[in-house]
């Protein structure tokens, strides 16, 4: 028998579980007004009585404040948790007869778990939990989940979905399929948020399998445009401390983030699943740290800026050629070889001790396993240990010292960017390396220098962190992954698009990255949730070889404006961003192809009575906001607008390779409407102004 059959039984159930949830929410507050008022006494007796308290007193009512704040902190965590199912409750409910049992028993699944007075009954299921697999999972009929105690068979009968807002039902569907597409419209359709938010109501079959992964030591995904691969790397994040509460924590974990940006925009998630932000890190500054005290270097988005510029007709040689596997092999076998070769041990004589070249020579082999730096004092330890002097007697202090310092003189040099610079000589490609400075490199050059330091010295690595979340893979090279594994010797979640790559010079295909870790799995998000289908289509006429697959959500068809001359075009765009500003949609994207492009046009249009309420987004940029924001394709990346203007898409702005990666990135930042405009000759990928496509 079914509970609560129809809505109006389930408006009545959902007001009663509001009810209890409202009771707890008071009796959580009075908690934490009762913690915050012991506090306040605890350390004003404390104060008051300073004088007269011996130390074991005085460390025991320190003890007691603070056992009384954690107890604090924890209440008040679970009333934010509360609070948050109140406004809405829960999304799902699912219907499940398992084997043996007489009657069905009926989950409603939120975004936190909840309990009934008796702590037992589980009213609200975290969406987290084993039997919450089954609303995403499958449809009515057989099914199952993995439970501790093993899995658990069975007979899926109902699945109802939700939309609670402030305690009100919005809608109830109940369906046979994973998760019905009338509730997926409802939510893709909706406008653009400041932050990008949970996807807990609409988490795909295929999504859910990424989430719920365990096993994988690195797992990769492959996802194209829209298909919320960084969301669901979230979730899984989410998923992962629910999991491994008590052995993992928030602060043991680290993501890669491209830029601060997107830091920003993606900040909101996991604290509205009830998870602590976890620490980024971008590439540049690891390279920075890496390189401390050794040499300065460009900046990635110095190096993209340099290859739009051209002028420079060996740097994508020369960044190609440092991409790729191979150069990371080449650059291994040159670390083993020098290890060897540099070593020239000669006769040693200190204090009256005198060892031979090839006792040195003998314990520097035994110490093979080590990298060079600590091989040499490896070596330098055994032989002050076995050396004596005429008498007999070992080595004092300054002497163990001196022979130190003599074994690795013994080393031709331990200057990393000199050995970097011999690295090409023996090459005999010394072109290949191009110096932007006294002790300053190409952004190429950054993480080949880091990895040759970290095979010479070793590395302490990440010990603390257990997991590493790898966001764009597809900017990053085979070096940069070689130094990641390195440092972060843990389990990764890596995710990209590669066709959303800022730079064609990159190897970063899947193969590539699987060089490095060979034993990783691999899986494809090809459905774009993002935008409608006909900006879908009109991003694959752009690249016919991208695989991006639309969902069947439509709307306006994408506008190709063209203008006589740069003058017209600044006044059409005048125009779409006051038809904007007079709709109902928060977000316009103005996304250009590059950052000195994009600050012209910001100052243009400031000039021209157009910059009320305009940002522009650079390096420079913390924070994502809504709005008209000016932006360019390398820092759009990951960002979405409800609407996308692309602007200066000409033939001459838009000719190569890149550029055409670069447009593509562009427009599939929208997700309801997108026009592009040119002045002159439209750019040879774009449909003929005014075509319906």
């Amino acid at each position: 028998m079914v509970r609560n059959p129809t809505e109006a039984e389930e408006k009545i159930y959902l007001a009663q579980v509001t009810r209890m949830l409202r009771e707890a929410a008071s009796s959580i507050e009075a908690k934490v007004d009762n913690a915050r008022r012991g506090v306040l006494e605890a350390k004003r007796y404390v104060w008051e009585n300073r004088s007269g308290l011996d130390p074991a007193e005085l460390a025991a009512n320190r003890v007691d404040i603070s056992l009384v704040i954690d107890q604090g902190e924890k209440a008040a965590e679970k009333l934010q948790k509360l609070r948050k199912l109140l406004a809405s409750p829960y999304f799902g409910r699912v219907d499940f007869l398992a084997e043996g049992d007489a009657e069905e028993t009926a989950h409603y699944v939120g975004v936190h778990a909840f309990s009934g007075e008796d702590g037992r009954a589980d009213v609200v299921y975290d969406w987290r939990s084993p039997v919450a697999s089954l609303f995403y999972d499958y449809e009515v009929g057989k099914a199952a989940y993995a439970s501790p105690g093993g899995e658990v068979k069975g007979e899926l009968l109902l699945k109802r979905q939700y939309k609670i807002q402030e305690g009100a039902m919005a809608y109830m569907i109940e369906t046979s399929l994973a998760i019905q597409d009338d509730v997926l419209q409802r939510e893709l359709s909706q406008r653009s948020d400041e932050k990008m938010k949970n996807i807990v109501a609409t988490i795909q079959q295929e999504q859910n399998r990424i989430i719920r992964d365990e096993h994988a030591r690195e797992l990769i995904i492959q996802g194209v445009a829209g298909s919320g691969k960084t969301s669901v790397a979230l979730h899984r994040i989410a998923f992962l401390l629910y999991r491994h509460k008590g052995t993992l924590t928030s602060g043991q974990i680290r993501i890669v983030s491209p830029n601060k940006v997107f830091s920003d925009y993606i900040a909101g998630v996991l604290p509205e699943l009830g998870e602590e932000n976890i620490p980024e890190l971008g590439m540049d500054e690891l390279a920075a740290g890496l390189l401390a005290g050794v040499c300065e270097c460009q900046t990635f988005g110095e190096q993209v800026s340099a290859l739009l510029a051209g002028g420079d007709a060996g740097l994508a040689e020369r960044i190609r050629f440092k991409s790729g596997i191979d150069f990371v092999r080449t650059l291994e076998w040159f670390a083993e070889r020098i290890a060897e070769t540099y070593f020239e041990p000669t006769d040693l004589e200190v204090g009256g001790i005198r060892v031979a070249r090839e006792d040195i020579r003998t314990a520097y082999h035994a110490a093979s396993a080590l990298p060079v730096e600590a091989r040499l004092d490896k070596t330098a330890a055994v032989i002050a240990g076995e050396a004596r002097d005429e008498d007999g007697d070992k080595p004092s202090r300054a002497d163990a010292k001196a022979i130190r310092t003599k074994i690795r003189r013994m080393f031709r040099t331990l200057r990393v960017l000199e050995i970097y610079k011999d690295f090409y000589r023996s090459l005999h490609k010394p072109e290949l390396f191009r110096s932007l400075g006294p002790k300053k490199l190409e952004h190429a050059d950054a993480f080949a220098v880091a990895y040759l330091k970290l095979l010479l010295e070793g590395s302490k690595g990440y010990d603390d962190v257990k997991h590493l979340v790898v966001d764009e893979m597809q900017d990053y090279t085979c070096m940069q992954y070689a130094v990641l594994a390195r440092l972060f010797p843990c389990k990764k979640t890596i995710l990209g698009d590669a066709g959303q790559s800022v730079q064609p010079y990159v190897s970063s295909a899947l193969d590539e990255i699987k060089a490095i870790f060979p034993q990783a799995d691999t899986v494809e998000l090809r459905k774009s949730y993002r935008s409608t289908a006909e900006i879908i289509r009109f991003a694959r006429h752009i690249r016919p070889d991208s695989r991006i697959e639309p969902i069947e959500r439509h709307g306006p068809q994408p506008r190709v404006l063209g203008a006589a001359d740069a003058e017209a075009e600044l006044a059409l765009l005048r125009r779409e961003i006051a038809d904007f500003r007079a709709g109902e949609h928060r977000s316009l994207g103005i996304v250009c192809k590059t950052g000195p492009q994009a600050e012209r046009l910001y100052r243009s249009l400031s000039e021209n009575g157009a910059g009320e309420g305009l940002t522009l987004l650079d390096f420079a940029s913390d924070r994502y906001r809504e709005g008209v924001v000016i932006a360019f394709a390398h820092l759009a990346k990951g960002l979405e607008f409800d609407q996308v203007i692309v602007p200066h898409a000409d033939a001459d702005h838009y000719r190569t390779p890149l550029d055409r990666n670069l447009l593509y990135i562009a427009c599939t930042r929208a997700m309801h409407r997108l026009a592009v405009t040119y002045a002159g000759t439209a750019c040879p990928w774009l449909p003929k102004a005014g075509a319906d496509f």
